[in-house]
């Protein structure tokens, strides 16, 4: 399975998959490494973890996104990402946060939550882009969330 954008492949986390990594050196992600072992036990979490950002025009891995564990009880996820410095300020991490949004919705999700430093101003705009709402502030951090239309 892949999710496929205008510019971007997000695909799930897997053993085979996070060879890539490994053969670009990428060291943005350490959560996928212990994605991978819970997923040797658990294979129900293959989606809601670590996800990457591929660029289609060549394959380069720019980033990693995904979930932080399955949807809870009340249908609630909490999404996060992450993409090296060099692909900032270029619309990739609305462009891949949006698509994983959209499969989330498809999959019966209700809300998804996430987090930034109060001081990662570009962070913010791509939560405000995807319509994202504060819920909560504390001295260093907002806490977001969007409920399924």
């Amino acid at each position: 399975m892949k999710l496929e954008t205008e510019r971007l492949l997000i695909v799930p986390c897997t053993a085979e998959v996070v060879t890539v990594l490994t053969e670009q050196n990428y060291k943005n992600g350490p959560q996928v490494w212990g994605h991978l072992e819970k997923l040797a036990e658990d294979p129900s979490i293959l989606y809601w973890g670590p996800w990457l950002a591929l660029l289609k025009s060549n394959s380069t891995v720019i980033g990693d996104l995904g979930f932080k564990g399955k949807p809870d009880n009340k249908g609630a996820v909490e999404i996060g990402y992450g993409l090296l410095e060099e692909y900032w300020h270029k619309g990739y991490a609305t462009e891949a946060v949006g698509a994983l949004m959209d499969w989330a919705w498809q999959q019966g999700v209700r809300k998804i939550k996430a987090e930034t430093l109060r001081g990662n101003p570009a962070s913010i705009r791509v939560l405000e882009k995807l319509g994202m709402n504060v819920a909560i502030k504390s001295d260093d951090m907002i806490y977001w969330e969007k409920n399924k239309a």
